[in-house]
């Protein structure tokens, strides 16, 4: 469905119970969290969006940031009567839930980075990002995806797996332009990890192909409180590729986390 505020964003809930906010990696939609929302809807409300260019929601005209996205995130709690939530970003989704976790920490509720790192891009991996522009630009999305999606699994994930991402990632090219523009373009935020004040979830597939787990480690380390955990055999998308241990390190943090939170609020 499309929020009716001043942009239009696709999301969609499910349960009840403690908002909990799933943000979607690159370049899929917010239809990749389907296995995970079954799950946590058993106990929580759980609001799955998408980003600009993605899914329901428009990309517009002039490209976005990753802080656009956090701030649509508050608009939309704002529409739908969420004060405070937990917000779980997983790659891209990452890089805006440390956004949001800046820019609107009041409506921060419980932190969870799924790999993702707190770092702007090298210059090696700025001009990577031009050079997958100028392939899209040059031969559409179709080469691009065929050739980038299986660095998101562990070296070891199968072909079905990998058909299984082709099938649900975006093929606009402008989306996917736009997309790889706000993940160049982020800012730094490592020195802003220190500020953060709530119960925070820092996980990373142990096969992660695209974030080092050293980026991670410090990530962790730098944020007041936070905790570490490693998924075995998991590549980039952990939560696709080790569905369980990934639900089985995420269920009991927020469970802690969100009666913490209550508490606190009474």
């Amino acid at each position: 469905m499309l929020s009716r505020g001043a942009r239009a964003v696709g999301y969609e809930e499910h349960g009840a119970g403690s908002p909990v906010v799933l943000l979607h990696p690159f370049p899929f939609a917010r239809g990749i969290w389907s296995g995970l929302t079954d799950v946590l809807a058993a106990r929580h409300r759980v609001i799955s969006v998408d980003a600009r260019g993605f899914g329901e929601s428009p990309l517009g005209e002039n490209g976005y940031t990753i802080d656009d996205l956090a701030d649509d995130l508050a608009a939309l709690l704002d529409e739908l009567g969420v004060a405070r939530a937990a917000v779980l970003g997983v790659s891209m989704g990452g890089y805006t839930a440390l956004a949001f976790a800046v820019r609107h920490p009041a409506r921060l509720a419980a932190l969870i980075l799924a790999d993702t790192r707190a770092g702007a891009d090298s210059a090696e991996t700025r001009k990577a990002r031009d050079g997958a522009i100028g392939r899209i630009k040059a031969t559409g999305s179709g080469p691009y995806l065929d050739g980038s999606l299986a660095r998101l699994l562990s070296p070891y994930a199968s072909a079905e797996l990998v058909s299984f991402l082709r099938a649900r990632a975006e093929t606009g090219a402008a989306s996917l332009i736009a997309g790889i523009e706000a993940l160049r373009d982020r800012p730094d935020r490592t020195g802003e990890l220190g500020t953060i004040r709530v119960p925070t979830l820092v996980v990373r597939g142990s096969e992660d192909q695209v974030t080092p787990a050293v980026d991670m480690q410090q990530m962790a380390g730098a944020i007041p409180g936070a905790t570490f955990v490693s998924i075995p055999g998991a590549g980039h998308l952990s939560h696709i590729e080790a569905p369980e241990l990934f639900e089985r390190a995420l269920m009991p943090f927020l469970g802690t986390a969100l009666n913490e939170d209550r508490e606190k609020r009474r």
